[in-house]
């Protein structure tokens, strides 16, 4: 009997090994993770470059638009000549993608990584919600080894980024990003480490949606 769809979407602080984790549950139950994929994904259905979503990515409304300004004004489909009107919102890129993520979750399980996917399918019968977090020390020692980066460089990443999350979250979600009430599961991988924190987020995802995984 094939197993009825679900989703687990994650939500992350920089440095707390979202992805990772992410890819560890993804990988045990034999799904697809979608992250920086869904960029590709919703420039292949709506025709236009990647550029114009990897520059409104998780960032915040504010700020975002005036980066764009400039890019757009160059031809893309459907573009001729300067009308200013027919430059792209940010809502209608977040309109796009957030399409994109109800067809993929529509057609198969899957593990969504940021992007607002636990807003956007908020009324998907058989998703887990969960945000994880770290200690700051783990956090800043994790993007050290993989950026390459001093404490205070990473310091500085952690807290800009955090801060694009969450107003980017928190715009388009009218929720609050991170906070315990927003999500099924909040949980510091600092305590039980990837592999370990995987196994938490699996047995709790195999209680709330009654499976066995």
């Amino acid at each position: 009997m094939e197993r009825e769809k679900f989703i687990i979407n994650i939500g992350r602080q920089l440095g707390s090994g979202g992805k990772p984790i992410g890819e560890i549950i993804a990988r045990r139950l034999g799904i697809k993770l979608y992250d920086k994929e869904l960029i590709n994904l919703a420039a292949r259905e709506s025709g236009l470059c990647t550029e114009f979503f990897e520059r409104a990515d998780e960032k915040g409304r504010k700020g975002v638009f005036a980066t764009l300004v400039g890019y757009l004004r160059a031809p893309f489909a459907g573009y001729e000549g300067g009308n200013a009107n027919n430059v792209l919102s940010n809502e209608m890129l977040f309109k796009i993608q957030s399409d994109v993520i109800r067809e993929v979750a529509a057609r198969e399980s899957a593990v969504f990584v940021g992007r607002c996917a636990d807003y956007i399918l908020r009324d998907h019968p058989r998703c887990v919600n969960v945000f994880i977090t770290a200690d700051e020390k783990d956090r800043c020692a994790r993007l050290c080894k993989r950026q390459g980066c001093t404490e205070a460089e990473a310091r500085s990443m952690m807290e800009r980024t955090d801060s694009k999350r969450a107003s980017y979250y928190n715009y388009y979600s009218s929720r609050n990003w991170g906070e315990a009430a927003t999500y099924h599961l909040c949980v510091n991988s600092s305590v039980l480490g990837d592999e370990g924190t995987a196994d938490f987020i699996l047995e709790f995802a195999a209680r709330k949606l009654h499976e066995q995984f």
